[in-house]
């Protein structure tokens, strides 16, 4: 009983999920129907109607023709075939043959799709022909208006476009021509082919009337403009070389020539309406006449610059001879109180080698300018770079003069700065009598004697002839080192003395009591008594912390009141 009530309920289960699998299945076959009918009632033979409102001849009819053809093909075949097809599919969908009937759903939803572009594209190309045969009759209006109005200025105004009138007209002519192909070919129902010609004559209208306003211009500037400019850039030329001024490079003359050449060239393009040519030809004409100008106008400006820094580029270079002499003097008049490092004399002969470059390259500069066979723009540029090395020249002096100078501060600076030591060793030793000390450390002793080691040897040093700077510096350094480690080493010294004579004494109340610090305290004395006061406390502070801890602080706290 239990199983057979399973199998009951399995195949309820079936039944219902059968069920839920069909309606989804039927589904989509009510959209591929809805589709279908869709597809049949679009009003293709209404819009087709409006194809007969043309001339139903030629491109027209053949159009026409090919569309109803297409058309009677997807009403007598194409659809009824899907129709048959979704016919086969609900009967698979009936069988709950699902897989089969997924397949059929598959390739119906192709054929739909297939059809319906093909419906588009059939509404499309109507579209497209009527609606060329509406823009066709606006604009062919607007362009025969425009054709009439070009025609009327270009004879109105004939003189303005010299020989290129004739081209003009003849583009007139051959748009005259596209009027009437375009008039045989609207007769003969070819909409599409006037279409073409409509933008071909838009096209050739937009060309025409450009030209026409650009030519009156480009012929003023090629028969007037350009060649007083030209005349004004040679009258400046042959001014400026009857003033002296050296121009072979710029090769004016032969320039200018090649340039009217050019521009004949130019003025045959535009009576020729290829004004593209002549535009971009004439724009490098322009170009190369601000060239020449340019050229022209550097040389003055180069002429200018050389003759206001001629006279102060001749002092400036006197002063730094002078200062190279004045160097050369101090060098040997320093050389016999200090010693001068190889170093010190690189520079010196860097800056003669550079003196004596510059002094020749000026030296030809000034021969160029007398010879007037160069152009003043390589002139001036060469000024310019002469001025920058003397100016260098002059900083690096300045350096070399200041450090020369730096030998004797730092001698007087090394003198007082000895003095100073001498005087502060002087102060120590005195605090160290003041201080009744029993006797010094061996160490300390040492320390001392290094002291005066090291100030003897930068006297040594301020007394050698000729003086070695670097050296006695060296020297000094050590000694700033050695006094100032000899006086705080003897602060150290006097602080231990007392602090350990301290602890003694604040111990001496625990040597009864506590035999390990009697012990400390015993060998504390000891090493007091043989000068060793940091070793003294060291001991002292260890017997005491191990029985008063803090005992130390409490002693350096007392000491210091």
């Amino acid at each position: 009983m239990k199983y057979f009530i399973g199998f009951i309920i399995l195949l309820l289960a079936l039944f219902v999920l059968g069920y839920f699998i069909k309606k989804k299945y039927f589904k989509e076959m009510d959209r591929l129907e809805a589709w279908k009918i869709d597809l049949f009632n679009r009003p293709i033979m209404d819009e087709m109607s409006k194809v007969k409102q043309l001339n139903m001849t030629g491109q027209t009819e053949e159009l026409f023709e090919g569309w109803r053809n297409q058309w009677d093909d997807i009403v007598t075949v194409k659809l009824p075939d899907l129709e048959e097809m979704l016919f086969d599919a609900e009967e698979y969908i009936d069988r709950y043959r699902f897989n089969k009937a997924k397949g059929v759903q598959q390739e119906i939803n192709h054929k739909l799709q297939s059809t319906e572009n093909e419906i588009n594209k059939i509404v499309e190309e109507l579209h497209e022909l009527v609606g060329s045969e509406e823009k066709n009759r606006t604009e062919i209006e607007q362009l025969k208006e425009l054709y009439r109005e070009t025609k009327k200025t270009l004879l109105a105004h004939r003189h303005s476009f010299g020989k290129s009138e004739k081209y003009l007209e003849a583009e007139l002519d051959d748009v005259t021509k596209k009027f009437h192909e375009f008039d045989e070919k609207t007769e003969n129902g070819n909409y599409l082919e006037a279409r073409e010609l409509v933008l071909s004559i838009h096209e050739q209208l937009a060309n025409v009337k450009k030209n026409m306003e650009l030519i009156p211009q480009l012929l003023i500037e090629c028969h007037s403009l350009i060649p007083s400019q030209l005349t004004d850039i040679l009258e400046g030329y042959r001014e400026m070389t009857e003033k002296g001024y050296y121009l072979g490079h710029i090769q004016l003359e032969t320039e200018i020539d090649s340039l009217n050449e050019k521009l004949a060239e130019y003025l045959v393009f535009i009576e020729e309406t290829k004004i593209d040519n002549a535009l971009e030809g004439i724009s490098e004409v322009k170009e190369r006449i601000d060239i020449l100008f340019d050229l022209l106008e550097k040389e003055v400006n180069a002429k200018h610059f050389i003759v206001q820094n001629q006279k102060g580029m001749s002092g400036l270079l006197s002063t730094v001879l002078e200062e190279h002499d004045h160097l050369s003097n101090e060098v040997k008049h320093v050389q016999e109180s200090y010693h001068l490092t190889d170093g010190d004399f690189d520079i010196q002969r860097h800056l003669e080698k550079q003196l004596a470059s510059v002094t020749k390259h000026y030296e030809i500069l000034m021969e160029k300018l007398n010879m007037n066979e160069t152009a003043l723009t390589i002139l001036c540029e060469e000024m310019k770079e002469i001025k920058i090395q003397i100016e260098l020249i002059q900083d690096e002096q300045e350096n070399f003069g200041l450090k020369l100078q730096a030998l004797r501060k730092d001698e007087f600076e090394a003198r007082e700065t000895l003095k100073d030591l001498t005087k502060k060793v002087g102060e120590t030793i005195r605090l160290v009598s003041k201080s009744n000390i029993p006797g010094l450390p061996e160490d300390y002793q040492y320390l001392y004697e290094d002291t005066n080691e090291s100030i003897q040897n930068v006297r040594q040093q301020l007394q050698e002839k000729p003086l070695n700077v670097s050296a006695l510096n060296q020297y000094l350094e050590i000694a700033v080192l050695t006094v100032d480690k000899l006086s705080n080493t003897t602060f150290e010294l006097i602080e231990n003395v007392v602090l350990a004579e301290k602890a003694i004494q604040y111990g001496n109340r625990y040597r009864s009591q506590y035999p390990s610090v009697a012990k400390g305290l015993n060998d504390a004395e000891q090493a007091f008594r043989q000068f060793e006061y940091q070793e003294a406390l060291e001991q002292a502070a260890a017997s005491l912390e191990s029985i008063d801890p803090g005992a130390l602080k409490k002693i350096k706290a007392t000491a210091g009141k």
